[in-house]
Parts: C-alpha cells; structure tokens; sequence
C-alpha cells in the first residue's frame, strides 16, 4: 500500500500539477486508509467497494462532512490511478458519491472597512512601506496568500500595470495591479526593500525584517493585527481581502469570468460563489431604502 500511495502522489505532483496543500492532505486520507487495510488485514489490490464504504463510515466518527467527502475524493482518485496503471482490474471505488456540501458564503469587508485596513500601515517605517504594498497588492489583485508571499522582483511589471503569479497546479495567470497598488508597490521597492535585503540577493519580493522571504504566518500575523487598529470586528484573514476583491468586483458590475480569470478559478461555479454575496447586498439594499421592504 504505502508503495502504490508513493506512486500516486508522484503522479499528482508531477503529471496532475496539484497544489502542495492538496497532496498532503491526500497523502493524510491515504495513510489513514492504509492503516484500516493494514488493521483489518486486507489489501488494496483485493479490497471491495463494501469495505471501503464501512471505512469511510468510520470517519463520521471523528471528522467533518467537508473532511470526509475529501477523504472520499482521495480514495476515488487514488484507485483510478491504480486501475490505469493495471495494478487491479475493477476500480472498487468507481461508483462511490461523494456528498454534496452546502457552500458558506464567504465574510467580506465593506469597502469603507478595506479602506481603513489600507490606511493602517506607516508609511515612515520601512515595515510600513511593505505592508501598505502588500495589502495594497492583495486587494487589487484577489491573490492567495501562497501566491502573493512567492512573488519574486520579476513578477512585478510596474510599467505595464501586470503581476505575474503561478496559482494551483502551476497555472501561471497575468493580474492586472490598478493605480494605489503600482504606487505602493513602487513606493516598496525603492525605500523599503532596499532597507529589509541585508546583503542578500533573494528574487523573492517581500522580505521580513531579516531580509529573509516573508512566510504566510507572518503576512496573517500582519493582517490581523491591522485589522484589530482599524477596529474591525469581523475576523479577517488574507482570504477575506481576497472575497472582498472578488465580491467588490461583481458588485461594480464586472463580468463573472473576468473575475473567474483574475482569481485563477478552474471551474466558473467556484467563482460564481460570489454572485451570492452580491444578491444579499441587494438585498440589504433593497430592505434599508425601499419605501415598503
């Protein structure tokens, strides 16, 4: 068993392209399985659909729907893989459904709050100056954290306007930046990473105080702080910039896949999450203003 997992993750890294996130939580649900073939002696190459169904109903125990119907998705993909490759002839999982999961709507900040999020940093400090860009970056461009702390010098095309990212599976997308962000990010690269770089000549764009690339614990670190002095009092986190973003976007009236581009989305209906949070605007909307709501 651990030998056919070795293989799949091989092939979810190198010929599916998957995000490191995704393959090592696959890699968690395919351990876990393995550890049930192991204690019910069994094998993967003999196991049947009907045990394979009595594990993943043992996981109701001590997971989440959302963890389970995950676990479910590994187990399919992984026996697809083992059936391709000829290990086995019938894929035992081929007919297992996976649940269908309510979507949460997304928290999104107004834009008078991101307006008091931006306004937070000091631009007289070098820290300053690269929390202004980054937050500036991140809520003119939708990024994900990942993608937004793996940004290199080179990434960034002040005179066109564009950033260049690799989102999920290695999918490089071009990112329009817009006026504040090229100005703070112009504002980054020539007062405060020149103060942050310590020697070093790293590509890698923004730097913590040691001149070392900033992790994604630190930008929420950074983000929830700020958060805090604005007196915000919804949780936010990188991702909440980035529904913002999205939901902003379409509350503007920009077109549903321009936005689905602008955040690297694979499937429309990913995207399509946000058209919700914009109807209930309307409809907070609608319910303060018309004379009879």
């Amino acid at each position: 068993m651990d030998a056919l997992i070795d293989q799949f993750i091989n092939y979810l890294r190198l010929e599916r392209g998957l995000a490191d996130n995704t393959i090592q939580a696959y890699s968690r649900d395919l351990s876990s399985f393995a550890r049930f073939l192991e204690e019910q002696d069994l094998s993967p190459l003999t196991v049947s659909r009907d045990q394979i169904i009595e594990y993943l109903s043992s996981l109701k125990r001590s997971l989440s729907a959302r963890s389970i119907a995950r676990s479910i998705s590994a187990t399919r993909m992984f026996f697809r893989f083992v059936t391709s490759e000829g290990h086995i002839r019938e894929n035992p999982a081929r007919l297992l459904e996976t649940p269908r999961l309510s979507r949460k709507l997304p928290d999104v900040l107004s834009t008078d709050e991101v307006e008091r999020l931006l306004a937070r940093p000091d631009p007289s400090t070098p820290r300053g100056i690269r929390d202004r860009a980054m937050l500036e970056l991140l809520y003119a461009t939708g990024l994900r954290v990942s993608e937004l702390i793996s940004l290199t010098v080179l990434n960034v095309n002040l005179e066109s306007g564009y950033i260049r990212t690799l989102g999920k599976g290695a999918k490089e997308r071009l990112v329009p930046m817009g006026e504040k962000a090229i100005e703070a990010v112009r504002d980054y690269l020539l007062e405060g990473r020149s103060q942050m770089v310590r020697g070093a000549n790293l590509p890698t764009l923004f730097l913590n105080s040691r001149g070392r690339p900033l992790t994604r614990q630190g930008f929420w670190k950074i983000i929830k702080r700020y958060g805090r002095t604005a007196g915000i009092k919804k949780e936010i986190t990188p991702h909440t910039i980035r529904h913002s973003f999205a939901s902003h976007l379409l509350e503007g009236g920009a077109d549903l896949r321009a936005v689905q581009v602008m955040l690297g989305h694979e499937d429309i209906s990913t995207t399509q999450i946000y058209t919700h949070v914009t109807r209930d605007k309307l409809r907070e909307i609608h319910e303060r203003y018309h004379p009879r709501p």
